[in-house]
């Protein structure tokens, strides 16, 4: 553990979830890989979309709707619906609307498919049991289908109506749900710009905690330093 700053008493914690409860990318491939299964099964004209193909459909996706970059499961279900058109040969609008949700289905069961190494469960249990836990999440993670909901007071994804981090929306909807005043919370969190400084300019305190890679300032891109680095997540129970 590194500090960096001083550091107020820690009375309750906001933890981002991907790449820092858990690696996010190999999960990732996991579920595209189980939607082109899908999709080659069901629907092999979509399937045999490039890569370029289903970028651009993403492109215009957040062109036509600008809020849907901070909603992950908005945002595929439009690329999904843009790509699906041209293989559902009746152009029924039912037809096309299930088979959508089928492809969605597929890949978000398959996005959270995986469990949690067993010291993020002690960790985030010895945690619960002391202050109040909020998750803050760009992604869209199963949360119970990972198991972390009862640790957790609730857990805030971003929406079309809650902007990604580093905005301090959702940032200070946890406050409003926590009830102690930002500099006394403390965000756990990978990415040093949707995390640290996403945190810091919300007033609170930042962890900074990589679980998907070797943590080295300088390799980041960081505007500005957390409060503390964390070697494991377990140390967060010097804060208790």
């Amino acid at each position: 553990m590194q500090f960096f700053r001083a550091i107020n008493t820690v009375k309750a914690m906001t933890f981002d979830l991907d790449d820092t409860l858990y690696n996010n990318e190999p999960i990732i491939r996991q579920a595209e890989a189980a939607l082109n299964t899908h999709l080659k099964q069901y629907h092999p004209k979509t399937a045999a979309l490039t890569p370029t193909h289903w970028q651009q459909l993403k492109r215009d996706a957040i062109t036509a709707n600008p809020t849907y970059s901070s909603d992950m499961g908005k945002l595929r279900l439009a690329v999904l619906n843009a790509a699906l058109v041209h293989d559902i040969q009746s152009h029924d609008t039912q037809e096309l609307d299930a088979a959508v949700q089928a492809c969605f289905d597929c890949f978000y069961h398959a996005r959270s498919q995986f469990e949690l190494a067993d010291d993020v469960h002690s960790t985030l249990s010895l945690l619960s049991e002391r202050m109040t836990l909020v998750g803050i999440t760009n992604g869209n993670v199963n949360a119970d289908q990972i198991g972390i909901t009862p640790y957790f007071d609730e857990i805030l994804h971003s929406s079309v109506t809650r902007p990604m981090k580093p905005s301090p929306a959702m940032f200070d909807e946890a406050v409003t749900i926590i009830g102690e005043a930002p500099k006394h919370i403390l965000h756990v969190g990978d990415n040093i710009i949707k995390d640290v400084y996403g945190a810091i300019n919300a007033g609170f305190q930042s962890a900074w905690f990589a679980c998907n890679r070797e943590m080295h300032l300088p390799r980041e891109r960081a505007s500005v330093l957390p409060h503390v680095a964390l070697d494991s997540l377990d140390e967060l129970a010097h804060f208790l």
